[in-house]
């Protein structure tokens, strides 16, 4: 089973080698231009970083649960902006 590590560093990749900006990759993911990104944005996200079809919906939920803050089960710019800072700041270590 693929770590939190692998996973993490596959986001990092598909973000720096197929978006300008972390804002950019956001936008991209954001189908319904909500300003949030859904279970099925995230999912969506996790299948063009290449994660597993067996695990992207655990792991979509594994993501919002650890960085949903306010509860509403959607990760909105800030949120993802602090998912991006720490998937940045763990890779670099």
């Amino acid at each position: 089973m693929a770590t939190k590590e692998i996973i993490l560093n596959k986001i990092q990749i598909l973000i720096t080698n197929n978006f300008k900006s972390p804002e950019a990759a956001f936008a991209f993911f954001d189908k319904d231009s909500n300003g949030k990104l859904a279970k099925k944005e995230i999912v969506s996200l996790l299948k063009q970083a290449e994660i597993s079809g067996f695990l992207r919906g655990i792991v979509a939920s594994k993501l919002i649960e650890g960085y949903d803050k306010d509860g509403d089960s959607l990760i909105d710019w800030e949120e993802f902006k602090f998912a991006i800072d720490e998937i940045t700041t763990d890779a670099n270590k």
